[in-house]
């Protein structure tokens, strides 16, 4: 049973998100403590809020360099994700710099609403996220990524979305997989199979 040990920022869906880690067949656990996270087996990085605020905690709990300098697989979802990447306009703020890019306010236009949430399908570039083209999965963001060479699946939502990205041992979802149904539970399980 792999052990994944979920960033405790103190706030966001850490309970959504250990139930479905338990799901997929993983022990989860919380941590805020450099050491311990330094040692997991696994992270996750959650996310629901604001990148300013986030990146202010990470900061005052002295997590920067062992969130970059961690060498096993890791993960980010949704805010989790953008705080992968070098800036965000949300707060104008410098990120973890972990996958090359920044993260930009969405913007509304004919039959496109922001914040994007509800069910996207996704268009992959790669066999072994435990998805397959055409699945829908579930999004609530109103700031998303840009489109780069750390995509490896899209949704479109007035834009291309990078869904799925990855930069070593960082993989980011923009879309939520603990509420992702099947499709979500096939990604986690992949995941913490690789």
């Amino acid at each position: 049973m792999s052990r994944v040990t979920i960033v405790d920022l103190g706030y966001g869906n850490i309970g959504s998100i250990e139930t479905a880690l338990r799901r997929a067949g993983a022990e989860p656990s919380r941590s805020h403590d450099p050491a311990r996270l330094a040692d997991a087996e696994r992270l996750l990085l959650p996310g629901v809020g604001a990148a300013g605020f986030a990146m202010q905690r990470i900061e005052a709990l002295g997590l920067v360099g062992t969130l970059r300098a961690f060498p096993r697989p890791a993960l980010g979802i949704c805010l989790g994700m953008h705080l992968l990447f070098e800036r965000s306009e949300e707060g104008d703020v410098p990120m973890l710099g972990l996958v090359p890019g920044e993260v930009r306010k969405l913007l509304p236009g004919p039959g496109i609403t922001v914040p994007h949430m509800g069910w996207s399908s996704l268009a992959l570039e790669t066999e072994d996220a435990g998805l397959n083209n055409g699945d829908y999965v579930y999004f609530a963001h109103s700031y998303a990524a840009e489109d780069g060479s750390a995509t490896i699946a899209r949704a479109f939502h007035g834009r291309a979305i990078p869904a799925l990205v990855r930069a070593g041992n960082w993989t980011g979802a923009q879309f939520h997989p603990e509420r992702s149904g099947p499709a979500g539970r096939r990604f986690l399980k992949a995941w913490l199979d690789s």
